[in-house]
């Protein structure tokens, strides 16, 4: 899982590159936080694996402004990650091909996880429309990067939400009803409508940061 979605650490990095901190740091962060929806993403919810990730990553990459740009890595990790490297030369020399990270672990004698954590500071961007291995991504490639972004981790908000108040941003901002039609829809007043629809979009904007 964590090999074929290291695009959306890439993703979520980018967003931020320009603004005080390194590319590869904030690309090992978005990897921290994209073993974090690893190892806590439940199936049972019904969501897909990409848009529960997305807000857990785009977290962790937030925490390493908030903690001044600091992201603490053990030399044990960093010595790791020379090795995976020298690995993966090894590797791409004997193929002619880019490993994927599940070669990489299976030389080194590690996980894959661990693998693509220790080899993120070191990696160039993945190709958006496929992972490691080729495989299709769960993103749109038409769209832009940031709009990608923005349009999983709203899906995801959304997806937190209670059922009414899911209806009732589905029927203003998607079907463009009035809140008149809202209301009628929803057994509300239009002065709830208004007063709800106010709350929630500062909720959202909140989750947004």
């Amino acid at each position: 899982m964590v090999e074929e979605n290291l695009g959306l650490a890439h993703l979520c990095a980018r967003r931020f590159q320009g603004k005080g901190v390194e590319y590869e740091d904030l690309f090992q962060a978005g990897c921290l936080g994209l073993l974090k929806a690893a190892e806590n993403f439940d199936y049972s919810r019904g969501v897909r694996f990409s848009t529960y990730a997305v807000p857990v990553i785009l977290g962790e990459v937030r925490r390493l402004f908030r903690d001044g740009g600091a992201l603490r890595v053990s030399r044990g990790l960093r010595d790791l990650g020379k090795k995976a490297q020298a690995a993966a030369e090894e590797l791409r020399e004997q193929t002619g091909q880019s490993p994927g990270v599940s070669e990489v672990a299976q030389r080194l004698g590690v996980s894959p996880e661990k693998a693509a954590l220790a080899l993120g500071a070191c990696r160039s961007p993945l190709s958006l429309t496929g992972g490691e291995e080729g495989g299709q991504l769960e993103i749109p490639v038409e769209a832009p990067e940031e709009k990608m972004t923005e349009q999983l981790t709203l899906r995801a908000i959304l997806e937190g939400l209670e059922e009414r108040d899911r209806l009732l941003i589905s029927y203003r901002y998607y079907q463009r009803k009035t809140q008149a039609e809202t209301a009628a829809l929803l057994g509300m007043t239009q002065v709830q409508v208004s007063r709800r629809e106010k709350k929630l979009l500062a909720y959202m904007r909140q989750q947004f940061g």
